[in-house]
């Protein structure tokens, strides 16, 4: 292994780059989050627009970061706040990288269990939904150009459903038939905040392409137009689909189902399709979680050379793959796996998906600061901002403060980490970029 080399073969293009935004964002929370969204009737038509916009806008601001300088999210802190907030920004953002890796392997057992429902009788479910982490980190292990294989095949295969969805919708509106009933709610500024906010989680994963530092073929022109492209094509997915579901299911029907795209697709293309939409469910939510697998070793690598992280997490494979970084927020992740089952799965799936929420917000908004500070697409900054602290209200206090609570526990590592390094010299200190150290 190598002590914080990067890989002497940069192993993703533009392609790859584009399959792992879009694939990141396309998890298997679209799968759910029209039962989500059916209560508020028309506050979605506002709601969901600006979801859009403030992830366009906060993905435009990365990319013009990405394109001033190297290193990643970090560095784009590091550079305009200092290195504590560099730390305590990446801290939370770590926090929302494995609290998804966890949350799409529940999910996948899940959409398995729809398919063979013997693998949803205890104790069966967190051992499967385990094996799946470990899976997948595995693959990850391998190198960021298998990863990335297995990405573009997923995300390919993860849209099939969201086109197939609105392709029923498109039917049924030009043979004439009417759609199904909204929801009778008013609109409201709250409404609104909180379908941004349930349609934020559905776009989460479009600063993906920034991670993977040094892995990137012409990584100053490759992010910017995979960050952009695929949170555009993502977005317009998602929403089409989700928008196609909601029209074809009564409200009432659509918040109470499980598999809210195949009860939608059903009534037209008969009841196998939803064993099908399962199977793509199960897929898109595996997809989802190689992405996430790899940029759950990509942060704390990128922290250890800058020197900010315990230097153990900048080991790398001959192939520039951070395995220990990736073992270990696996097994962080197993934990929370597993303390969950015990629980109502469906609570503890929520809470999850607003705390990963919330920890990403923290790096978008303060990614957009830097921005302002850099004199970098100001106007699109300022929007981005102001679009953030609106999420941060829309998910709710008790999210928010679990979400600030956890940044908070990432204070005794930064203190522990700083008074071990007091004897580094001013060379290694000012060369906060360089890997920390030669082969192990």
């Amino acid at each position: 292994m190598q002590k914080g080399a990067a890989p002497a073969e940069r192993q993703l293009g533009f392609w790859m780059c584009l399959a792992l935004v879009v694939g990141n964002i396309v998890g298997a929370g679209v799968f759910l989050l029209p039962s989500s969204l059916a209560p508020f009737g028309a506050n979605n038509a506002i709601g969901w627009p600006i979801a859009i916009g403030g992830s366009l806008c906060l993905a435009f601001v990365l990319a013009r970061l990405a394109g001033r300088m190297s290193g990643g999210p970090y560095e784009y802190v590091r550079s305009a706040f200092g290195s504590e907030a560099g730390f305590l920004v990446m801290w939370s953002y770590w926090i929302s990288v494995w609290t998804a890796t966890a949350t799409l392997a529940i999910a996948a057992v899940s959409y398995a269990s729809a398919i063979v429902p013997a693998l949803g009788v205890d104790p069966l479910p967190p051992f499967l939904a385990i094996g799946c982490l470990w899976l997948f980190t595995l693959i990850n292990a391998r190198g960021a150009t298998a990863a990335g294989g297995v990405q573009v095949l997923t995300t390919v295969l993860k849209l099939m459903p969201l086109i197939a969805a609105c392709g029923v919708a498109l039917w049924a509106l030009s043979s004439g038939s009417h759609g199904a009933k909204e929801a009778a709610t008013p609109v409201s500024i709250g409404g609104i905040a909180s379908v941004a906010a349930l349609a934020m989680f559905a776009m989460l994963g479009f600063e993906s392409a920034t991670l993977p530092v040094g892995k990137i073929v012409d990584e100053k022109r490759t992010i910017p137009r995979a960050t952009v492209a695929g949170t555009l094509i993502a977005g317009l997915t998602t929403l089409a689909a989700c928008f196609a579901v909601l029209f074809l299911l009564p409200s009432d029907v659509a918040a109470s189902s499980h598999a809210p795209f195949a009860d939608a697709i059903a009534p037209v293309l008969g009841h196998a399709a939803g064993m099908v939409i399962a199977v793509f469910a199960m897929i898109s939510a595996l997809g989802a979680l190689n992405g996430w697998i790899l940029c759950s070793g990509e942060v704390p690598l990128a922290m250890a050379r800058a020197r900010v992280f315990p230097d153990w997490f900048g080991v790398t494979t001959a192939v520039g793959t951070p395995v220990r970084a990736q073992v270990f927020s696996t097994a962080v992740a197993s934990l929370l796996v597993w303390s969950n089952y015990n629980g109502s799965m469906a609570e503890a799936f929520t809470f999850v998906l607003l705390l990963s929420t919330v920890s990403s917000l923290v790096l978008y908004g303060t990614a957009a600061l830097a921005a302002c500070k850099f004199r970098l697409a100001i106007p699109v900054a300022l929007v981005g901002i102001g679009f953030t602290l609106f999420l941060f209200w829309g998910s709710g206090l008790k999210a928010t403060l679990w979400g600030f609570g956890l940044i908070a526990t990432g204070l005794p590592i930064w203190w522990l980490n700083r008074r071990s390094r007091r004897g580094s010299s001013p060379l290694e200190e000012l060369n906060l970029t360089a890997p920390p150290g030669s082969s192990a």
